[in-house]
């Protein structure tokens, strides 16, 4: 793939330069190709949907919606293949409100794997949380530029435009992976429940290294994918498809610590920052004040 000059991978499920008769259809409807809970994509805003599945970062892609994941249900089945044994009968829930002691709400869980026996009766479950990408800068400015012309600017020249969108890492393991673990994963940790979490290739790479352990004695299983892009013949530029690249099993309090712990630098810059700004401060003349007294 050459290097793109613009940041949209896919839009509604389709490259950019694709222009086949299914992938127009899918820009004028807006439709969802990945499982949303509705025909349409309700990224953002549902009338106005922000229909960017992932994003170019340094000549990748790189998923940006969590719906994206959903893909062929792929994730769902490696997730049971942690959950459970392996003829064990289940099916899937999204969006289930997981509370508290105190019934206060922890957030909903991405999706729950429900193992069931033969007269349908809850056995088990497993919780997987699904951890896309945040984005730093502006990703809707270039997609609604695109989409008031798909066929003329597919190939249109975003790099020289300001707040330029790339991937923030950062962001999502502090604000998003962090606080999913620590509320939602204390809770289903502390009823023994295993966990999966989904996440791009490119975005479990920015994580600390975590210690592995079994599968078999393993709380978390971290379920690591990336976009591979297939060409058919006669299919336009083709199409990216989900796929497993990795997985790795960890214990929930070990990973826990890992991601939530900031790696200190050198305490002796901190004191010179400290050192700059006292210096600043006992430089600056003090300000003279005049003190209205009552008569």
């Amino acid at each position: 793939m050459s290097d793109p000059k613009q940041p949209l991978a896919e839009v509604f499920g389709h490259l950019t330069s694709d222009h086949t008769e299914k992938a127009v259809r899918y820009r004028s409807r807006r439709l969802c190709p990945f499982n949303n809970k509705v025909p349409n994509c309700t990224k953002d805003k549902a009338k106005n949907p922000l229909g960017v599945c992932s994003i170019y970062h340094e000549n990748h892609s790189v998923i940006t919606c969590p719906i994206r994941f959903r893909e062929e249900w792929i994730i769902t089945d490696d997730a049971a293949s942690f959950f459970f044994e392996e003829k064990t009968k289940w099916s899937s829930l999204t969006e289930v409100r997981l509370n508290d002691k105190y019934g206060k709400s922890a957030g909903n869980i991405d999706v729950v794997l429900v193992a069931y026996d033969d007269k349908g009766k809850v056995c088990n479950f497993g919780a997987l949380e699904i951890q896309a990408v945040y984005i730093s800068g502006n990703v809707r400015e270039p997609f609604e530029y695109f989409m008031k012309d798909p066929r003329g600017r597919a190939s249109m020249d975003w790099s020289k435009e300001p707040n330029y969108p790339r991937p923030d890492y950062l962001s999502s393991s502090r604000k998003r992976l962090a606080p999913q673990l620590l509320f939602k994963g204390g809770i289903l940790h502390g009823w023994k429940k295993k966990i999966a979490v989904a996440l791009n290739k490119s975005f479990f790479a920015t994580l600390p290294k975590l210690k592995q352990v079994s599968k078999s004695d393993a709380d978390i299983a971290w379920l690591v994918y990336d976009l591979e892009l297939n060409k058919e013949k006669g299919q336009g530029p083709g199409r990216y498809s989900l796929k497993k690249v990795d997985e790795v099993f960890t214990k929930f309090e070990p990973a826990l610590l890992s991601i939530t712990t900031a790696s200190p630098g050198k305490v002796d810059d901190f004191i010179k920052l400290l050192q700059e700004k006292l210096d600043e401060q006992l430089e600056t003349p003090p300000v003279n004040k005049t003190i209205e007294r009552p008569f």
